[in-house]
């Protein structure tokens, strides 16, 4: 995606939730760490201590290059990280229920009712022997209580609902019978059948060209203003969430580093890892011919969290402070940042001197 603009046309959903929504969290995620262990190996943490809420009708992005523990955020909230070489802690309250806390059966209760998940991979998520139909009605029937019959009609009307054309000819078609932008629509219209209150969109345009993304990110955005579902996007670009994100979470080394509204964001980016993501996206309104500025190294050069700023050896602002204490997170009204030597703003305390905050 190039020129990551964000859409100030009025009404838009980030004038109805600038930064952060008021009322009670439609989800709650709470020093969420999820550590994976495997024998004669250190164990690894792929996510510790996130924490973020996610307000009914609001949009969430999580964002952050491969590696920063976005995706299996997303799969330590659906419950489906793999049952053995894992430990998850923390807590995932979900309107006054922790997910964590439930059984096998009891999340996969929820799953597809309450919560969906929209995968990057279609071809991969999707059944290759079984018509596009049959999988929708399935789940139209699991947790309506619909039968095949019934569920037909319904599964055809959310294809139509999300751009398929000649719904009624691709419910008999499989999914190597679709073009990549229909069987990610697929994908959405079996994510949205059971009407879920909250929705997790994991890189959901990023095998498809510019215009099906687009299309994708347009439905993705009328769909959460019609129906009110809220929804957490996950992205590695800044240009994705410019349109669509009501507040973003920018994840390093598996650590929230900043958080703001997404005209905060791109306005005034604090850390100087959100700098670097949006220095190295092209703009229609960058000067003709002028390079961009990739982020140093890669996310395998990092730092551990317990002594020091995992950004460090990236991060052309590091001082001796940086690989020697590690960053607070400090919450200073609609933002949060992790950073002794911000691009703007104060810098964060030494971690342990003060407490941890998210709203």
């Amino acid at each position: 995606m190039t020129a990551p603009t964000p859409d100030h046309t009025p009404g838009s959903a980030s004038e109805r939730a600038p930064g952060r929504a008021a009322g009670t969290p439609l989800l709650s995620v709470r020093d969420l760490s999820v550590t994976f262990t495997r024998q004669g190996h250190t164990p690894f943490a792929a996510v510790d201590g996130v924490s973020f809420d996610v307000q009914p009708g609001q949009t969430v992005g999580l964002v952050g290059e491969s590696g920063c523990g976005k995706s299996v955020t997303s799969l330590a909230i659906m419950g489906l990280l793999p049952q053995r070489g894992n430990t998850v802690t923390g807590t995932v309250d979900l309107e006054g229920t922790d997910l964590l806390s439930l059984s096998d059966a009891q999340m996969r209760a929820r799953r597809g009712s309450d919560i969906s998940m929209i995968f990057q991979d279609p071809l991969s998520s999707l059944n290759p022997v079984v018509p596009i139909g049959r999988q929708v009605t399935e789940v139209l029937e699991r947790h309506k209580g619909m039968s095949r019959k019934e569920a037909t009609p319904h599964a055809r009307d959310m294809l139509a609902r999300v751009g398929i054309p000649d719904p009624d000819r691709r419910l008999k078609d499989y999914p190597h019978q679709l073009s990549g932008g229909m069987r990610q629509r697929a994908l959405i219209a079996m994510a949205l059948a059971c009407e879920p209150r909250l929705l997790i969109a994991d890189e959901p345009t990023t095998a498809l060209d510019v215009t099906i993304q687009a299309q994708i990110l347009a439905l993705l955005r009328e769909l959460v203003e019609e129906t009110g579902t809220a929804l957490i996007m996950i992205t590695h670009d800044l240009g994705v969430v410019a349109g669509l994100c009501d507040e973003i979470n920018v994840l390093y080394g598996g650590r929230l580093v900043e958080r703001a509204g997404r005209h905060e964001l791109f306005a005034e980016p604090r850390h100087p890892y959100t700098g670097g993501l949006l220095a190295s996206v092209p703009s229609l309104d960058g000067e003709r011919g002028a390079r961009l500025v990739p982020v140093p190294g890669s996310v395998a050069d990092n730092l551990p969290w317990t002594s020091s700023c995992a950004f460090a050896p990236r991060c052309s602002s590091a001082g001796d402070d940086c690989r020697e204490a590690t960053p607070g997170l400090a919450v200073r009204g609609t933002r949060a940042l992790r950073c002794f030597h911000p691009l703007n703003g104060e810098p964060s305390p030494v971690e342990g001197s003060m407490t941890e905050e998210v709203r």
